[in-house]
């Protein structure tokens, strides 16, 4: 008959305790955190700026349903009797970015700053505003540019036909993240403020969050992406709508 065999020491492990297991399991994540680290830097820009350009592709099929609705673009602002300023061209597209029930409560012969309408200051549409910007909540980011010679004549409207450089030569809104404007108030950029250059330390020029230029929204509907090297005059051009001085796309 064989003889029992005994055990003169430890029995040999048999695998990792729980306590090893998760400590394995959080070093492998912070080496996966640490090694993503960089992507999530350089995807988080590209997100913002693409979102940026899809609030201005909304802003932009506003406003043409807005014109195939009366015939003409919004005014940059109306006015009462007195030719004082009342809203903006932002509240008047309210119910063609769906938001009928916020445009329902704005009472428009009244001015935007009214206590009537104060309440609603902070109900900013996500689309007027871009994700990079670092203003306070209630200001937008999106503006015309306000002249005789754009797209926004002041108290008066524009349709297309008006548009005798064509419309996909002729900016629409720009993207500003620097003029202090409440997304209610009936004010906008002036040409000569346009035109004072992208990124300008002067308050209310063409500027934006994004690394190489800004977003502009031209009047066929397109969003195209202006280098921060486009010349002035190429940018005056481009914000007039019939001068006759219409640059090419590849000159943005």
């Amino acid at each position: 008959m064989l003889a029992r065999t005994t055990a003169t020491g430890r029995s040999p492990r048999q695998g990792l305790s729980l306590i090893e297991i998760l400590v394995i399991i959080l070093i492998v994540g912070l080496l996966i955190g640490f090694l993503l680290l960089p992507v999530t830097r350089d995807v988080r820009p590209a997100v913002r700026r693409s979102a940026c350009k899809n609030h201005l592709k909304q802003i932009g099929l506003a406003l043409h349903n807005y014109h195939d609705e009366y015939g003409s673009f919004p005014p940059a602002y109306t006015v009462d009797a007195d030719g004082r300023r009342l809203h903006s061209w932002r509240t008047l597209i309210l119910p063609f970015i769906d938001e009928g029930p916020l445009y329902s409560q704005i009472d428009l012969a009244q001015p935007w700053d009214s206590p009537a309408n104060a309440a609603l200051h902070t109900d900013i549409p996500e689309c007027y505003r871009c994700p990079s910007a670092e203003s306070p909540r209630g200001e937008t980011t999106y503006v015309a540019v306000v002249d005789a010679q754009t797209v926004w004549p002041g108290a008066e409207s524009c349709q297309l036909k008006d548009i005798t450089d064509g419309t996909s030569n002729t900016i629409l809104v720009i993207e500003c993240v620097n003029a202090h404007i409440h997304w209610m108030e009936p004010r906008d950029l002036t040409l000569d403020m346009a035109l004072t250059g992208l990124n300008s330390d002067a308050t209310g020029s063409p500027s934006s969050g994004h690394v190489g230029g800004w977003h502009v929204l031209v009047s066929d509907g397109a969003v195209r992406f202006v280098s921060e090297n486009i010349p002035l005059d190429g940018l005056s051009k481009l914000l007039r709508r019939n001068d006759g001085g219409a640059i090419q796309v590849e000159e943005w």
